[in-house]
């Protein structure tokens, strides 16, 4: 069978480990129907929208502020994107390693929330979640599945303000508390990292690998096109994630206690 020397090697070390970063991008959730769009999570594959702006402009912070109206039109489409569609066996496959091994985290760009509702718990949601909405200007917060229940843009019902969803918007920090544990966990250790689905381009998932290039960290990728990570990493396997991934847990012999 095709990478069966990978895929052993792999699940031969999973058997010996206790900690695994598992760096998951929107390729891992092409299997639950979404495109792999460019962008927060991945959006969009068009250089322009309709107003004849690139996607970084329309959905940016600056934006939100200033024409809010535009940026929900987009945010909307996204929403409508995810309407309808759950976690696949890829993400239940993560969730079941969490719960077979020491310690195992996740690290994802995706904004869709799907690790989550496939029972995973130590996720870093680094560009947040979509489904989480808050006003910008009082403290009210609540949880939407379909942004179609909206007004669009959205009006706080306590306080009449702006609310968005907690996502980290072009040209704006990435959240202080989930770096900062980011870089708890990598201080500590890991025996295997996974980069699955995502083209790495973003410095803060790709340093991970590179971090650890010297030491005795097994490092795998799981993604049918090549990335920046394809010739760093110590295997790569050309594949798309629900396979691989089931491949892996069935050799690994592992258990869910």
């Amino acid at each position: 069978m095709e990478f069966s020397a990978e895929i052993s090697r792999i699940s031969d070390r999973l058997r010996i480990s206790d900690s695994v970063l598992f760096i998951t991008g929107a390729g891992l959730s092409v299997d639950s129907g979404l495109p792999t769009y460019r962008g927060i999570g991945g959006l969009y594959n068009a250089d322009d929208t309709e107003e004849g702006l690139p996607i970084e402009e329309v959905l940016s912070g600056e934006m939100l502020r200033s024409e809010p109206d535009v940026t929900w039109k987009y945010l909307s489409q996204v929403s409508q994107a995810c309407r309808r569609a759950t976690f696949n066996r890829g993400h239940q496959l993560i969730a079941q390693f969490e719960y077979s091994l020491p310690r195992v985290w996740v690290l994802t760009q995706n904004v869709d929330g799907f690790h989550r509702a496939a029972g995973s718990t130590n996720v870093l949601d680094i560009h947040g979640d979509m489904h989480d909405l808050c006003c910008t200007e009082c403290t009210w917060q609540d949880w939407i599945d379909d942004f179609g229940e909206l007004d669009i843009p959205p009006e706080c019902p306590d306080c009449g303000g702006l609310v968005r969803p907690q996502v980290v918007l072009f040209g704006e920090m990435l959240p202080f508390d989930k770096v900062d544990r980011l870089h708890a966990e990598l201080s500590e250790g890991f025996d295997i990292i996974f980069a699955i689905g995502t083209s790495a381009l973003f410095p803060y998932i790709s340093e991970p690998v590179y971090a650890v290039v010297e030491s005795d960290t097994l490092t795998v990728e799981i993604n049918p096109d090549v990335t920046e990570l394809t010739d760093v990493v110590d295997i790569a396997l050309p594949m798309r994630a629900v396979e691989s991934l089931e491949r892996i847990w069935d050799q690994s012999g592992l258990d869910v206690t």
